[in-house]
C-alpha cells in the first residue's frame, strides 16, 4: 500500500455540522494517532521514520505537543534544546522550533496534518499537576499563542488546547482563551481548534460555547476493555450548537488496564524490583493483574466511534506516545520501545480501517440503530449500524458474539449485495446477493471475534468493501 488516499487537510467546518472539510468542502477523516513527545524526544531522522510508517498504515492526523508532558520543559530535545529561555513562554529558543518545523513540514509533505498541542496541561496551574513547572498566565499565553500562529499560519495544522486537563477554574479559562485568542490573531483565524480533556471527558462539557472551539474531543481513557465509546457521541451528537466530535485519547494498544492502580508514582521506575528489564521494558507483566489493551480493544473503540457519527477517530500505543528509547526516564512501563511499536497489529489494522472507509463514500454515513433487528444491549456484543444518507451502503460494526439481524428497506433498489469485511487483515468474502426487503440474519463467520457486515444496494457500482474506488 502507497501513501494513504484520505490526504487532503481539514480547514473547515461541514454546512451539516458533522464533519471536517478539506479546502475543497470534502469531509476530511481524522485517523489520528498520538505522538505526544513526537518533537521532544526524536531526532529528524527518527521522526521522518515514525511518519512515514504511519503515512502508510494510512493514518491522516498526527497528534504532537510542542511543550512536552515528560519535562520539556527542561530536559532537552535530541538536538540538546529547550524549548524557552528561562522557562518564558515570550522567549521562545529558535533552535527548538526550528526542529519543530523540520517535522511539520516533513509531515505536511506525507500528506499528513500535524495537530498541534501548544503545551500539555501540566504547565498551568490545575487540579492535576504534573511534572510542569507552571509557566502560563494569560498574558503570556496570547503571546505565546501568537507566536505559533504566525509561525504556523502557512502550515496545514489543527490547535490541540488542554492536554490531558480540564477547565477547573475561572483562572485556568482565562489562560486558555487567551491562548486561542493569541492563535487567531497569530494566523488570521486560518486553522481549526479543538480542546483535550482529561479521560472520561469531553470539552462540551466546558468549552462547548466558546468561539474558538470548532469542535469537541473526547477522551475516553484507559480504564476498561469495550468501553462504550458511542455512549459520547450520542451525548455530544445532542448539544447546541452542533459540532463535529471525535476521541483525541482512547485506550492504548499494549498499555496496562488502569495502569495507574499498579505504578508508584514516587519510584523513577514505577514497578517493584524485577518488573521490568535493565532497558525498562516490562518482563513481568503479570504485575499488572487487568492485563493490557490488544487489538480488539483497538478496533472496537473505532469502529463504534465512526459508526455513531464521529467525525473522526485517534489510535495510541503505550510506547509510541512518549516515544520511549530503553534507558530513558520512564513515564509509563512499555512492553516494546517504540520502533517495534510502530508495527504492532492495532495500528495496522488502521489501515484496513483506512480502506474500507475509502472505498465508499464515507462522508455520507449517518448513526442508524434503527436498521437493526432485535435485541441489542449495550455490552461488549454490541452492533452499531451506520447507512449513506443516499441508501446506496451499510455498514454494521459486530465486536463479537452477536449475530446480525438487518432491515433491508433502508437501501434504495430492489436487491443489495452483502459482503464481510475482516477488520484484522483487510480481507472481503462476497456473502450473496439478495432482495431488498424484509429481515435477514447474516451469522457471524467463524475465526473472528469482530466483523464489519458491508451491504451495498446493488446498481451503486461499488466494488468488494476495501478496494480504493
Amino acid at each position: 500500500m502507497g501513501l494513504p488516499v484520505l490526504t487532503a487537510q481539514p480547514t473547515g467546518i461541514s454546512a451539516d455540522r458533522r464533519h471536517l472539510t478539506d479546502a475543497s468542502g470534502r469531509p476530511f477523516l481524522w485517523l489520528g494517532d498520538t505522538a505526544w513527545e513526537l518533537f521532544h524526544i526524536l531526532d529528524v531522522d527518527e521522526a521522518t521514520h515514525y511518519l512515514e510508517t504511519r503515512a502508510r498504515q494510512g493514518f491522516t492526523v498526527i497528534q504532537a505537543v510542542i511543550l512536552a508532558e515528560n519535562d520539556g520543559l527542561r530536559r532537552p530535545n535530541a538536538n540538546g534544546d529547550v524549548p524557552l529561555e528561562n522557562l518564558d513562554p515570550t522567549r521562545p529558543v529558535e533552535a527548538y522550533f526550528q526542529h519543530v518545523d523540520r517535522i511539520v513540514e516533513k509531515a505536511t509533505q506525507l500528506g499528513l496534518t500535524m495537530a498541534l498541542l501548544p503545551t500539555w496541561g501540566d504547565k498551568l496551574e490545575t487540579n492535576h499537576p504534573g511534572a510542569g513547572p507552571v509557566i502560563f498566565t494569560p498574558e503570556n499565553a496570547r503571546i505565546y499563542g501568537e507566536f505559533l500562529g504566525a509561525r504556523y499560519r502557512a502550515q496545514p495544522v489543527v490547535w490541540v488546547l488542554g492536554g490531558d486537563r480540564n477547565v477547573d477554574s475561572e483562572e485556568n479559562l482565562a489562560i486558555w482563551r487567551a491562548m486561542a485568542e493569541g492563535l487567531r490573531a497569530g494566523d488570521g483565524g486560518r486553522h481549526l481548534i479543538t480542546y483535550h480533556p482529561r479521560g472520561a471527558s469531553t470539552s462540551a462539557y466546558f468549552l462547548h460555547r466558546e468561539p474558538w472551539l470548532d469542535f469537541n474531543m473526547y477522551q475516553s481513557g484507559h480504564g476498561q476493555r469495550k468501553d462504550l465509546v458511542f455512549r459520547y457521541n450520542l451525548e455530544l451528537a445532542q448539544y447546541q450548537p452542533e459540532k463535529p466530535f471525535l476521541n483525541g485519547e482512547p485506550a492504548y494498544e499494549d498499555i496496562p488496564v488502569r495502569f495507574w492502580d499498579y505504578l508508584d508514582w514516587s519510584d523513577p521506575q514505577r514497578t517493584p524490583a524485577g518488573v521490568l528489564d535493565e532497558d525498562g521494558l516490562i518482563v513481568q507483566p503479570a504485575h499488572f493483574e487487568a492485563g493490557f489493551f490488544e487489538p480488539l480493544d483497538v478496533r472496537v473503540s473505532a469502529y463504534w466511534s465512526l459508526l455513531s457519527g464521529a467525525c473522526g477517530h485517534t489510535y495510541g500505543h503505550n510506547a509510541v506516545w512518549q516515544m520511549y528509547k530503553p534507558g530513558q526516564p520512564l513515564a509509563i512501563p512499555t512492553l516494546t520501545d517504540w520502533r517495534e511499536a510502530l508495527a504492532r497489529p492495532g495500528a495496522e489494522d488502521i489501515r484496513h480501517l483506512h480502506d474500507l472507509l475509502a472505498s465508499r463514500p464515507w462522508g455520507r454515513l449517518q448513526p442508524r440503530q434503527d436498521v437493526l433487528y432485535g435485541l441489542n444491549p449495550p455490552d461488549g456484543a454490541h452492533l452499531r449500524a451506520a447507512v449513506d444518507a443516499e441508501g446506496s451502503f451499510l455498514l454494521v460494526y459486530a465486536p463479537g458474539g452477536r449475530d446480525i439481524s438487518l432491515r433491508l428497506e433502508a437501501l434504495r433498489g430492489e436487491r443489495v449485495v452483502a459482503w464481510w469485511f475482516n477488520p484484522r487483515n483487510g480481507a472481503t468474502t462476497y456473502i450473496e446477493t439478495l432482495p431488498a426487503a424484509g429481515i435477514h440474519t447474516f451469522a457471524l463467520p467463524e475465526g473472528g471475534p469482530d466483523w464489519v457486515l458491508v451491504v451495498d444496494a446493488a446498481g451503486a457500482g461499488f466494488g468488494p468493501p476495501g478496494t480504493r474506488r
